[in-house]
């Protein structure tokens, strides 16, 4: 029996060159060059390897509508036979688009994610190795029913609560969650593409203008990278409160990279008091990936707060 492993690319540092002129990363390498620098033109007996390349972005740049045309590829090539499926990413938002294809993950086959700190003609160049580890974990059948994986530097994450904690680090993923945390039941995807959902920072004694704007706006939910545990100044607070009144969802998360967002505090800013007008703690997700969670369940019309376990 042959197993079929299928490579989608996106871009990012593990397509990258220098550009001779400039001295910029630019993305462009092809599915097919980072098959053969891997090694896998001609894999082991018994297994089939092949890609398709998708974007060529750099990962700050892909928006809620390049998800949905990753989930829906890696979707086709799922119902096409591939007995798992590798999505190669740039690591600013890696982590993100690993959880947005793990919450409507609703299939047996190993979908992992993975990318390269330094570009394929530096020196140290680690997307080889990231690439070959990557399709070695979507070929494992212990990793069947596990939903959206990243590896990287020869460890295998969970998407949710994956974090990247290091700027220049080979090792520059980590998590707040084991393997084997929990996952909440896959939502049916729908299109996030329409979406608008910021991420608005806090800092001490920030005022509320920001969440008043977004508010204004007519944002579809919003995501608070809060202090601490999950606490926002006085001002801030007063303006999440609003925000909440008008009845747009709010998810607290922190800035703190490690340690789930309790909303244990009280005052006008605390969590707490948020909590108990409606917003809701990101628990082990960092502001990104709530990002991604709120959109998702607003798309699927789902109540947010059964993604946020």
């Amino acid at each position: 029996m042959t197993t079929r492993i299928r490579i989608l690319t996106t871009g990012g540092t593990i397509a990258c060159t220098q550009n001779p002129a400039t001295g910029a990363l630019e993305p462009t390498l092809s599915v097919e060059d980072l098959i053969g620098a891997a090694g896998l033109l001609s894999p082991a007996k018994g297994y089939e390897i092949s890609g398709l390349d998708l974007l060529r972005l750099d990962s700050s740049s892909i928006t809620l509508a390049d998800l949905d045309l990753l989930v829906a590829a890696v979707r086709s090539e799922i119902k096409d036979g591939a007995d798992g499926v590798v999505l190669t990413h740039g690591t600013d938002s890696l982590e993100d688009t690993a959880l947005a294809l793990d919450l409507v993950h609703d299939s047996e086959v190993p979908v992992v994610v993975t990318g390269a700190m330094l570009p394929f003609d530096a020196t140290g160049y680690d997307g080889i190795i990231n690439l070959r580890g990557a399709v070695q974990a979507a070929a494992d059948p212990a990793n069947r029913g596990r939903g959206a994986l990243i590896s990287f530097a020869s460890r295998l994450l969970s998407a949710r609560g994956a974090l990247k904690a290091h700027t220049s680090d080979p090792a520059a993923f980590h998590t707040r969650s084991p393997l084997t945390g929990p996952r909440p039941a896959p939502v049916r995807h729908r299109s996030l593409g329409r979406l608008n959902v910021p991420i608005i920072a806090a800092w001490p004694g920030a005022p509320g203008d920001a969440v008043d704007a977004a508010v204004k706006a007519r944002v579809d939910g919003i995501v608070v990278e809060a202090l601490g545990a999950g606490n926002v100044s006085v001002g801030m607070g007063e303006a999440v409160a609003r925000a909440l009144t008008r009845k747009i969802p709010v998810v607290i998360a922190t800035r703190v990279p490690y340690g789930p967002v309790s909303l244990a505090y009280g005052g006008a800013g605390g969590g707490s008091t948020l909590g108990d007008l409606g917003a809701l703690s990101a628990g082990v997700l960092g502001p990104g990936q709530a990002r991604i969670t709120l959109a998702t369940a607003l798309a699927a019309r789902v109540d947010p707060a059964t993604l946020f376990v």
